[in-house]
C-alpha cells in the first residue's frame, strides 16, 4: 500500500453514513475481522475471543478441512470451503450463536460469497460488524514467515507471495463499509482486540 497511512483505529459512527448490516433488534452478531495475509486477523481475533469469551470460527478450519481432501482452488476444495463457511453461518444463526470470523479475500473464493454470509445473519435479526485490518506490503513480507503462520498451513514464502500477488491471487472485490479501521503496523493485537471490545460494548453487544 502506498501512500500516507490511515488512523491507527477508525472507527465508522452514524456521521459517517448508514450501516447496513446493523440490525438494531438482532441478538445474534458476527465479529468478521478481514485484511490481507499476514495482517493479524488470527492473534486479534484470538485475543478477543479469550476478551469476551465469543468462540472464534477461524477461516483456515474450513480451509484446512477441504485441504484434506482437495487441492488448494479446485472446484471440489471450493465447494468443500464454501459449504462449510455457508453451514456455520446459517447454523450459528439459528442457533441464536454470536461469533468471530475471520476472512482473507482472495480470487478462489465465489465474490457474492460474503453477501450471502451477511444474508445468513441479517435475515434472522442478525447483525454482522466488518473490522478491516491493513498493514503496508513492507510489512507483510517482513511477517509472512513467521513461525506461528506455519501451524496452520499459511503461506509462509515472500516470494511464492510476491507471484501470487503479480498472478491476481489476492483480487476480490470491495467488501461492505467497515465498522472498524485497524492499521496493525501501529497497533499491537491486544491494543487491537481491546478497541474492538471496547466498541461492542458500546454497541451494547457485549
Amino acid at each position: 500500500m502506498g501512500g500516507e497511512r490511515p488512523l491507527a483505529i477508525r472507527r465508522y459512527d452514524a456521521e459517517d453514513g448508514p450501516t447496513p448490516t446493523h440490525s438494531e433488534s438482532g441478538t445474534v452478531f458476527v465479529v468478521f475481522i478481514h485484511g490481507p495475509a499476514a495482517a493479524g486477523k488470527h492473534t486479534i481475533a484470538q485475543a478477543l475471543s479469550g476478551r469476551t469469551g465469543l468462540p472464534l470460527f477461524h477461516n483456515h478450519l474450513a480451509v484446512d478441512a477441504a485441504l484434506s481432501l482437495f487441492e488448494f482452488g479446485s472446484p471440489g476444495f471450493k465447494a468443500m470451503r464454501e459449504v462449510i463457511w455457508k453451514t456455520a453461518f446459517t447454523e450459528a444463526a439459528a442457533a441464536g450463536r454470536s461469533f468471530i470470523f475471520t476472512f482473507h479475500p482472495e480470487a478462489s473464493v465465489a465474490p457474492d460469497l460474503i453477501q450471502s454470509l451477511q444474508d445468513s445473519i441479517t435475515t434472522t435479526g442478525g447483525s454482522v460488524w466488518y473490522v478491516a485490518l491493513s498493514c503496508s506490503r513492507t510489512a507483510i513480507l517482513d511477517r509472512i514467515g513467521n513461525d506461528s503462520r506455519r501451524k496452520f498451513g499459511k503461506l509462509t514464502d515472500a516470494n511464492f507471495y510476491l507471484t501470487l500477488e503479480q498472478q491476481g491471487a489476492f483480487a476480490f472485490p470491495d467488501l461492505p463499509s467497515p465498522w472498524l479501521e485497524i492499521d496493525t503496523e501501529q497497533v499491537d493485537p491486544e491494543t487491537a482486540a481491546a478497541s474492538i471490545e471496547s466498541a461492542l460494548r458500546n454497541e451494547n453487544m457485549t
